[in-house]
C-alpha cells in the first residue's frame, strides 16, 4: 500500500539520496560540480524551507514533493522507481492541496511533458536558474 507522509528532519538523508539518484538519471545537463554544489545545499538550505511529503511504497520512501504555498518547489522519484505512477500520485496530492505553480529545467523535456500532462502551461522563461547557473528555467501554471 502506498501512503503519502509529511517528512521530518530525520528523513533528510534518505531524501538527499533519492534526489541524487533521480537527478543523475534525469538531469544529464548537470556537471558533477553542479550536482555536488546543489547536493551540499539540500539539507541546510532547500529542505527546511519547504513542506516535504514522501510517498512510501512497501515501507520505504520512493519519492518526494516539496511544497511552498501554492508552488511545487521540488519533485523527485528514486531512479529505479520512475514510471510507476509515483510522480502522478504526488502531483495529485499537491494539486489537491492547491498547487498551481511549478518550475522546470528547460533541458529536462521529460519533466516538462509530465507537468504539461497534468494541465500546466508555460507562462515565463528565465535564462538562468535561481543560483545564476546557465540552465534556463520554465515557469508553469495551471
Amino acid at each position: 500500500m502506498n501512503t503519502i507522509v509529511k517528512c521530518q528532519k530525520s528523513d533528510y538523508a534518505i531524501l538527499a539520496g533519492i534526489w541524487e539518484r533521480s537527478v543523475r538519471a534525469t538531469h544529464d545537463f548537470l556537471t558533477e560540480n553542479d550536482i555536488e554544489s546543489i547536493r551540499q545545499a539540500l539539507i541546510p538550505d532547500y529542505f527546511p524551507n519547504v513542506d516535504i511529503y514522501g510517498l512510501s511504497a512497501g515501507g520505504s520512501i520512493v519519492g518526494f514533493i516539496g511544497l511552498s504555498g501554492n508552488k511545487i518547489e521540488m519533485l523527485f522519484i528514486d531512479a529505479d522507481k520512475i514510471g510507476f505512477g509515483y510522480g502522478s500520485a504526488l502531483m495529485a496530492f499537491a494539486m489537491n492541496r492547491g498547487a498551481t505553480l511549478v518550475d522546470v529545467n528547460e533541458q529536462n523535456p521529460a519533466a516538462l511533458e509530465f507537468y504539461k500532462s497534468k494541465g500546466f502551461k508555460i507562462i515565463r522563461r528565465d535564462e538562468t536558474d535561481e543560483a545564476g547557473r546557465p540552465f534556463p528555467i520554465l515557469h508553469l501554471s495551471r
